[in-house]
């Protein structure tokens, strides 16, 4: 048996993520092979996923294949690559050169970046103008270059590097921006491509520091008592590698550089058999657009997952501080730009949480009460962007409930104002300090299969009756569904005024009604983008027009900006696959649901961000013949309910 066989030998699914041993046994043969040289960068080294039916087909035993999928970026040709590398042949088995492209920023290249900006002469003289003698406090962000059609930028590898300056090694530097100062690196030669100074700036007078230990100003509270989570008798979940039983849920997951957290064949226990309900679901791009005219901010519009890599990006999680309970963690398993393998601890967490009634009634006559306690398991990951945290959290009800739901916080993006002192794109959240106003969007690509891999999605609106003699009080209303039937008919925004949604369903699998089985969109807030039409984020983001898009199942359509966003010109992506107006019905359809969130800063934002929650959920309507939840335990009361005879909660 080949070493490359003995590495994977223990591998148990097809859609295990990569082991570390795995990920450097593909590395040595992609070097060895293709003899890459020293300038050679790893983008991404993730597991190549299988193809649908090998892993809708695959039984306990069966001979498993592992192949790796690499991006690799040779900085001294400027060339990217795409390659697989069968880790259990021990070869290269493809190898495609991608040209016109510039893959996401990794890691590696924002830490040398900030280092080559500091060593740049015409910035230390830049910073000299501003009274800044030590470079080692100033706090460099390289922000992604977007596409503007500048012509000196045509072709090259950029970073747009913007700055703050610290006071002290432990101080909150964004309550110090340099607002005139922007570097451009070409990150390909890692070197300084040019320094705009935009001239000096007031500097805000007040710190933004927000622990006791930097801030005179903040005295932590002791009235807080302790609340402890315990489960004496551990969790109700099992797990297998990354497969994942609770309460009739099975669930699998995986974890990229680019996505983060990954669900896979999710699946919900009824009627002695486990039924699908999606194949594959992750965040597939977050679009972060800022609303402000001047030179400073008018090119900021990050693709969080496309340019940088919400992945890459993770926090290692710790117990008692981002989660509470019986925690299992998860490490996340990458490359550094090296090729060396990469671990982020804790990445991942898994944990159980009360969620109050699951469902109650009352008799009001013979005084029976029948409660039933909610819990849900949730699986989630938090990392960090530059200056913003964000934490991406999916949720498993006992009811059959799915939900996805962002938290948002950390720093916000500040500025100085210009001689006006003031801005009408922003907030002055602290004396002479400028938040300005942005949006954050989240699109999701949700592979479907409702009881099999054939679904069609169908519109919901409310509508009024009109009044007639059927309808004498003007009272009645009722629903309106129509089935999307190709990808122009399926660009759809939300409408308050008809409370609008969405169903997935499948025409071929009935319920106890006689209907087909379904699940919806429950959106919970959203909003539309500000930018217009000829603005370089909606040509590269066109897919925020609209909230919802479904296209048939392809492949090699996994992301809603396309695969290369970093300084693309536009078109890609949804757009472009949505172009063909294919069939959408009766198919197997892959469901993208963008949600915003829409941020008007405030003083109470700052120094740093309370956060700020959104979500959506995939509720089951008709999936089920009757409540999922029924058969939920009685709880069990520790002292007698409040109830007339004082009996107890059954």
């Amino acid at each position: 048996m080949r070493v490359y066989e003995t590495i994977s030998s223990a591998v148990k699914h097809p859609l295990e993520p990569l082991t570390g041993q795995e990920i450097k046994k593909a590395v040595e043969i992609i070097r060895t092979e293709k003899n890459l040289s020293q300038y050679v960068r790893f983008v991404t080294v993730t597991l190549k996923e299988p193809a649908k039916d090998t892993v809708l087909n695959y039984k306990a035993g069966d001979t498993i294949t592992r192949e790796a999928f690499m991006i690799l970026l040779d900085n001294k040709t400027e060339k990217t690559y795409e390659a697989i590398v069968s880790i259990t042949k021990g070869k290269v088995t493809s190898w495609e050169y991608i040209p016109n492209v510039q893959p996401g920023v990794m890691l590696d290249e924002f830490e040398e970046c900030e280092q080559v900006v500091k060593n740049s002469p015409e910035f230390q003289e830049a910073l000299l103008k501003r009274g800044i003698t030590d470079s080692n406090l100033v706090m460099v962000d390289p922000w992604s270059a977007g596409y503007f059609g500048i012509k000196e930028n045509e072709g090259k590898r950029l970073a747009r590097a913007i700055c703050w300056v610290r006071k002290f090694p432990n101080d909150n530097g964004y309550a110090y921006p340099l607002t005139g100062i922007v570097v451009f690196v070409d990150l390909n030669k890692m070197e300084v491509l040019r320094v705009e100074d935009h001239g000096v700036r007031q500097m805000p007078p007040l710190d933004g520091n927000y622990s006791p230990e930097t801030s005179d100003s903040i005295t932590l509270r002791t009235d807080l008592k302790p609340l402890e989570i315990v489960q004496p008798e551990g969790p109700s979940f099992e797990i297998d590698g990354h497969m994942i039983k609770w309460q009739k849920w099975n669930i699998r997951f995986g974890f990229t550089p680019r996505e983060g957290l990954v669900l896979h064949t999710v699946g919900y226990e009824d009627k002695g058999k486990v039924r699908p309900i999606l194949y594959r679901a992750a965040l597939s791009e977050m679009v972060v657009p800022y609303g402000d005219a001047s030179f400073a901010h008018n090119s900021q519009n990050a693709f969080d997952a496309g340019e940088y890599g919400l992945g890459q990006l993770a926090n290692s999680l710790e117990l008692g501080c981002d989660c509470l309970g019986e925690i299992r963690y998860f490490d996340a398993v990458m490359t550094d730009s090296r090729g060396n393998v990469r671990t982020i601890p804790n990445a991942i967490c898994l944990h159980e949480e009360d969620y109050g009634v699951a469902w109650k009634h009352t008799d009001w006559r013979t005084e029976q009460v029948e409660v039933r306690r909610s819990r849900r398991l949730v699986l989630s990951f938090f990392c960090t962007v530059g200056n913003y945290d964000y934490g991406f959290y999916w949720s498993f009800y006992q009811d059959g409930t799915l939900e996805m739901e962002v938290k948002l916080t950390g720093m916000l993006n500040t500025g100085t104002f210009d001689d006006s002192g003031k801005s009408k794109y922003g907030t002055e959240v602290a004396p002479k300090l400028n938040a300005v106003y942005h949006q954050h969007f989240f699109n999701f690509r949700l592979d479907t299969m409702l009881d099999g891999s054939k679904n069609s999605v169908v519109e919901i609106n409310t509508l009024p009756e009109e009044e007639e003699p059927n309808n004498p009080h003007s009272n009645a209303f009722y629903i309106d569904s129509k089935t999307l039937k190709t990808e122009e008919e399926a660009k759809r925004n939300l409408d308050m005024a008809t409370q609008r949604t969405w169903k997935i369903i499948n025409p071929n699998s009935l319920n106890a009604v006689g209907t087909p089985v379904g699940y919806k969109i429950m959106p919970g807030e959203n909003c539309l983008p500000f930018a217009g039409d000829n603005s370089s984020v909606m040509k590269r983001a066109g897919f925020l027009k609209n909230q919802l898009h479904v296209t048939p199942y392809d492949p090699n359509e996994m992301y809603a900006t396309g695969k290369y966003p970093n300084q693309h010109k536009g078109g890609d992506g949804l757009p472009k696959y949505t172009a063909a107006n294919r069939n959408i019905e009766n198919e197997d359809v892959v469901v993208w649901y963008t949600m915003g969130h829409h941020h008007i800063t405030r003083p109470e934002d700052w120094p740093v961000m309370p956060t700020a929650y959104i979500n959506f959920q995939l509720k089951p309507v008709g999936f089920f013949d009757r409540n999922p939840a029924l058969d939920l335990p009685r709880p069990k009361p520790k002292t007698a309910c409040n109830s007339k005879n004082g009996s107890n909660c059954h």
